[in-house]
């Protein structure tokens, strides 16, 4: 029981930390699916809210429980998403020249 506890209170703190950096680069209350505007109200409820309600449904739909991690959240580096966010490179794949 107590591990489960502190399970739950260490995801929360993740949710948390993840909403601060998606506010500093300016991500904040945008879907990470969808890229549309989460509600001002579902923010509310829930401040960390990575998803739309509809993306949200659609992603429970699909893998369950499992919490929502986009592709880029851990970089190459092994460092977190937005950890990067005061350099100023920018690199090209092949496809953008």
């Amino acid at each position: 029981f107590a591990l489960s506890v502190l399970a739950k209170e260490q995801d929360a703190l993740y949710e948390i930390e993840q909403a601060l950096r998606r506010i500093q680069v300016g991500a904040y209350g945008i879907c990470e699916m969808s890229a549309k505007k989460i509600p001002q109200a579902r923010l509310e409820a829930i401040p960390f809210a990575r998803l739309t309600v509809e993306c949200q449904a659609q992603w429970e739909k699909e893998y369950g429980n499992r919490r929502f991690r986009p592709t880029n959240e851990v970089g190459f580096s092994g460092g977190n998403y937005g950890d990067d966010e005061d350099s100023d490179t920018v690199s090209l794949d092949e496809d953008d020249d």
